[in-house]
């Protein structure tokens, strides 16, 4: 069981096992959002998620059409992101990941938007603008 929580600790959840590959996503509103190079993204089935402590907690934001971040209304850690039409999965934010997901990323998505000021220093595959996995071929 894949366990998280946010910086303060008010919100908990479990989830069971992966649905996709762990990721880089370097788009634009992905960095933006979490003021960073990228944003490391887990999918995990929806019928296989709990929220253990502190829903009540919780507050979204529409980055972009159908689509809702999560995040923790009393320290702003993101935990999760959901689309409107995809009631299968959901995104994990791999930095709220407390224990029990041994694996790491596979891939780095939407490349053509990556931060100038990051230089990609790895041998992972790179996609454009698309990740693997996912049925979205433009910047999220």
């Amino acid at each position: 069981m894949i366990e998280g929580s946010c910086l303060c600790g008010g919100i908990r959840y479990e989830a069971e096992q992966p649905a996709g590959p762990m990721a880089h996503c370097h788009c634009r509103i992905c960095r933006k959002a979490h003021g960073a190079a990228f944003a490391t993204i887990l999918p995990v089935t929806q019928g296989g998620f709990r929220w253990l402590d502190g829903e009540e907690l919780l507050r979204s934001y529409e980055s972009s059409p159908g689509k809702l971040r999560w995040f923790c209304s009393g320290c702003g850690s993101q935990i999760i992101s959901t689309r409107t039409e995809d009631t299968e999965k959901l995104l994990l934010r791999a930095g709220c990941i407390d224990r029990g997901y041994p694996g790491s990323a596979v891939a780095h998505g939407w490349v053509d938007s990556s931060a100038p000021w990051y230089a990609i220093d790895d041998d992972l595959p790179c996609f454009p603008r698309s990740l693997p996995g996912s049925p979205r071929g433009a910047e999220e």
